[in-house]
C-alpha cells in the first residue's frame, strides 16, 4: 500500500505546487503588473496544460509506465511550446509572414496539444469540431457552394493559429487568462470560507415557509450563489446537496427535483455581478465596459429566476404541497448575524464595478477581501485575542479598500506585497477560520476549476482563427439571413436551433464563441444591436447545461437525486424555457434592459412578466386547477400576443390571458 500511495502523494504535491505557482502568477498580474497579451496567454496556457496532463492520464487502461511516458512527453512539449513563444516572440514579430521551420514545427505541436487537452478536459465533441475546422481550412477548394475558399497550407494555417493572437492565443483565451481565472478563484475561496452554507440557510429562511419551500429555496440559493460563482455545476453540487433531498421529501419527483436544481443553477451564469466566462467575452468582443454588460443583464436574469420560480410554484399548487414548518427553518435574523460578513466581498465587487475599476483589479481585490472578511468571525479562544484579531482584520480591510480605488494606476509594488502578505499572515492566526492549509486548498481548487474553461477557450481559438482566415463566418451569416428570408424572428429561431445542436456537445463558453462568430453578424445585419446580439447568443448557449443528451448541470443534479440522467435533463430543459423566451424580449421588448422611455420600460416589463407566466402555466398545465386543453391553447396564444412587438396585439394577448384566468377560476 505504501508503494502505491507514495507516487500518488508525490503527484498530489507536484500538482499543488504547480497550481499555487499558477495562482501566484495570476494574482501578481491581476494586482500589480498586467503583462502583454501574448505573454500572459502563453504562460497561462502552459500552466493549464501541465496541470491537465498531470491530473488526467491519457488512459487509465494503459500500464502506468506507458501512461507516465506519454504524459511526461506531453508535459515537456507543453513547456517547450509556451517557452518558445515567450522567449522568441520579438523575433517572430520581426519575421512576420516569413516563418522559420522551427516556428511551424512548434505550431503543429501547439495545435496537437490543444486538441489532446480538449479531448481530456471537455470530451470528443469540441475536439472533433476544432479538427473539422482545421480540415476545412485545408479543403476549401473542394467544398460545395458558398463554403468554398482557396484553401490554406500548413504554414499559413499554423501561423494564424499559433504565431498570432488571432488563433489559440486569441481573445477567448485572453479573457480566460485574466478576468475569468481571478473570478473562478474568487468563487473557490468563497466556498472554502463556508459562505455556501450561509447562502443556503438564508434562502431557506426567506422562501422555506411558502408552498414548495425547498424548491423555491433552491431557486433563491442558486441566485445568491450564482451571482458570485458563475458556475452552474458548482451551484448544483453546492445547493443541491441540501435542496434536492428536501424537494423529494416534500413530494417532487426525483427528476423534477434534479431539473429544478439544474435550471436554477444554470441561472448563475447569467446573474450579475459574476456571469461566467461569457460575460467577460462579451465585454471584450464588443469593446463594452463590463459594467454595461452587468446593467443590461440584471432584469433579464431576474426574469429568468422568476420563470423557474413560477414552475416550482405551479407544481407545488398542483400537488397541494405546503411549506416547511417554521420550527425546521433557520431564523433570518440569526442567519444574518452569523454570516453577514460573507456579504462584504459581494458589496465590494459591486462598489468597485460601479466605480469603473477594471474587472481584473476588482477580482483581485475581491479575492483578498474574502479572506479578510472571513476572519471577522474568529474561531473560539481567548476573548482578548479574538477581539484583537477582529480589530487587526478590520484595519486590514479598511486599508485594502482605501488603496483599492485607484482607477488611474495599479498598486505600487510595496502595496501589492503588503496586502498579499496581510492575507497570508491572517491565515496563520490561531483564530482564523481559514487557516493556511484550507487557504491553500481553496487556491488549488480554484486553479484546477479553471482548466476546462481555459482549454475550451484555447480550442475555440482554433475555430475563431479558421473562421477569420477563411471568411466562413460571413458566409454562414449570409446563409442564416437567406434562410430566414430577412425575417428577424425566423433568424432568431434558427440561431436558437443551432445553439440547441451545439449545446448537445459543447460547454457554455465554447458554444457561445462558436455561435457568436458564425451567427452574430447575421443578427446585426437584421438590425439587432451588437451588444444585444451577443447577449442573445450568450443566453442561448446556456442550454448546454440543460439540453439532453449532454446536459452537464442536469447530470450532476441527477446523481444527487438518484434518478435517470436523461429524465432530469428533460425536466431541466422544460424549467429553463426562459433561456429561449427572454432573448426574444431583449429584441421585441427592449425596455426590460431599461432602454427607452419610462412608459415603454413599464409596458415592456409588464407584458414580459405576464407573457412568461402564460407560457409557464401552459407548459405545466395548471393555473388555479388543472388546465383544460383549450385553456392551455389560450395561454399560449396570450403569451405570443404579449411578446409581439405591437401594442394592439399586446392588448389582444392581455385579453386572452384575462379570459383564461376567468375560465380557470370559474372551474376551480
Amino acid at each position: 500500500m505504501n508503494e502505491t500511495s507514495s507516487p500518488r502523494t508525490f503527484l498530489s504535491a507536484v500538482l499543488a505546487v504547480v497550481a499555487l505557482l499558477l495562482v501566484a502568477f495570476q494574482i501578481y498580474t491581476a494586482g500589480y503588473a498586467p503583462m502583454t497579451a501574448i505573454y500572459q496567454r502563453s504562460i497561462h496556457l502552459t500552466f493549464i496544460l501541465v496541470l491537465l496532463f498531470l491530473s488526467t492520464p491519457v488512459s487509465r487502461r494503459w500500464p502506468p509506465a506507458l501512461r507516465w511516458l506519454v504524459d511526461g512527453a506531453l508535459i515537456a512539449a507543453s513547456l517547450a511550446m509556451g517557452g518558445y513563444i515567450y522567449f522568441n516572440y520579438n523575433a517572430i514579430i520581426d519575421r512576420f509572414g516569413w516563418w522559420e521551420p522551427s516556428d511551424i514545427y512548434m505550431g503543429v505541436v501547439a495545435v496537437l496539444l490543444v486538441l489532446e487537452a480538449t479531448r481530456r478536459a471537455i470530451g470528443w465533441p469540441m475536439t472533433i469540431i476544432s479538427a473539422l475546422f482545421i480540415v476545412y481550412a485545408y479543403a476549401g477548394p473542394h467544398m460545395p457552394g458558398v463554403l468554398a475558399h482557396k484553401g490554406y497550407g500548413t504554414e499559413r494555417l499554423v501561423g494564424q493559429l499559433y504565431l498570432t493572437t488571432e488563433g489559440i492565443f486569441g481573445v477567448p483565451l485572453g479573457v480566460a487568462a485574466t478576468f475569468v481565472f481571478i473570478f473562478i478563484l474568487f468563487g473557490s475561496l468563497l466556498e472554502a470560507t463556508g459562505a455556501g452554507k450561509f447562502f443556503i440557510d438564508l434562502a431557506y429562511a426567506l422562501a422555506g415557509k411558502s408552498r414548495g419551500g425547498p424548491a423555491k429555496a433552491s431557486v433563491v440559493a442558486s441566485a445568491f450563489m450564482g451571482s458570485l460563482s458563475g458556475s452552474a455545476i458548482a451551484n448544483v453540487v453546492t445547493t443541491g446537496a441540501f435542496t434536492i433531498p428536501l424537494m423529494k421529501k416534500l413530494g417532487y419527483k426525483p427528476e423534477e427535483a434534479a431539473g429544478v436544481e439544474a435550471a436554477a443553477s444554470t441561472g448563475g451564469q447569467i446573474m450579475p455581478p459574476i456571469m461566467g466566462a461569457g460575460a467577460f467575452l462579451i465585454a471584450e468582443y464588443t469593446q463594452t465596459p463590463y459594467l454595461t454588460v452587468v446593467k443590461l443583464s440584471i432584469v433579464p436574469a431576474i426574469l429568468y429566476f422568476l420563470t423557474v420560480y413560477l414552475f416550482v410554484d405551479l407544481i407545488a399548487a398542483k400537488r397541494g404541497m405546503r411549506g416547511m414548518p417554521a420550527s425546521e427553518l433557520p431564523s433570518t435574523k440569526k442567519v444574518m448575524l452569523e454570516g453577514w460578513h460573507y456579504l462584504i466581498p459581494l458589496f465590494i465587487l459591486i462598489y468597485y464595478l460601479f466605480k469603473g475599476v477594471s474587472a481584473m483589479k476588482v477580482g483581485f481585490i475581491g479575492v483578498l477581501a474574502i479572506v479578510l472578511a472571513s476572519n471577522l468571525r474568529p474561531r473560539p479562544g481567548n476573548e482578548l485575542g479574538r477581539r484583537l484579531h477582529v480589530l487587526l482584520h478590520l484595519v486590514a480591510m479598511g486599508y485594502l479598500l482605501y488603496i483599492g480605488f485607484q482607477p488611474s494606476r495599479g498598486f505600487a509594488l510595496w502595496q501589492f506585497y503588503l496586502v498579499v502578505g496581510m492575507v497570508i499572515a491572517s491565515s496563520l492566526s490561531p483564530y482564523s477560520p481559514l487557516n493556511l492549509p484550507r487557504l491553500a486548498q481553496g487556491l488549488v481548487s480554484g486553479a484546477m476549476s479553471s482548466i476546462p474553461v481555459s482549454v475550451a477557450t484555447a480550442a475555440a481559438g482554433i475555430v475563431v482563427g479558421v473562421v477569420g482566415l477563411t471568411g466562413v463566418g460571413l458566409k454562414f451569416s449570409h446563409l442564416v439571413v437567406s434562410a430566414s428570408g430577412g425575417h428577424l424572428l425566423l433568424a432568431l429561431l434558427l440561431v436558437a436551433l443551432a445553439s440547441l445542436v451545439l449545446g448537445m456537445g459543447l460547454p457554455v463558453t465554447a458554444s457561445y464563441i462558436v455561435l457568436v462568430v458564425l451567427a452574430g453578424p447575421a443578427l446585426q445585419d437584421l438590425g439587432v444591436p451588437l451588444i444585444v446580439a451577443h447577449l442573445i447568443v450568450f443566453w442561448y448557449s446556456q442550454d448546454s447545461n440543460v439540453t439532453p443528451p449532454v446536459a452537464l448541470a442536469a447530470y450532476a443534479a441527477s446523481g444527487l437525486a438518484g434518478t435517470d440522467a436523461m429524465r432530469a435533463g428533460v425536466q431541466a430543459w422544460k424549467f429553463a424555457k426562459g433561456l429561449y423566451l427572454i432573448p426574444l424580449l431583449m429584441v421585441y421588448a427592449p425596455g426590460i434592459m431599461f432602454t427607452g422611455t419610462p412608459t415603454q420600460i413599464a409596458i415592456d416589463l409588464t407584458r414580459g412578466l405576464l407573457g412568461l407566466w402564460s407560457f409557464a402555466a401552459a407548459l405545466e398545465g395548471y393555473m388555479f386547477r388543472e388546465a383544460r386543453p383549450h385553456e392551455r391553447l389560450l395561454l399560449v396564444a396570450a403569451g405570443v400576443g404579449l411578446f409581439w412587438p405591437s401594442l394592439t396585439v399586446n392588448l389582444a394577448g392581455f385579453a386572452l390571458l384575462a379570459l383564461a384566468v376567468v375560465l380557470g377560476r370559474r372551474g376551480r
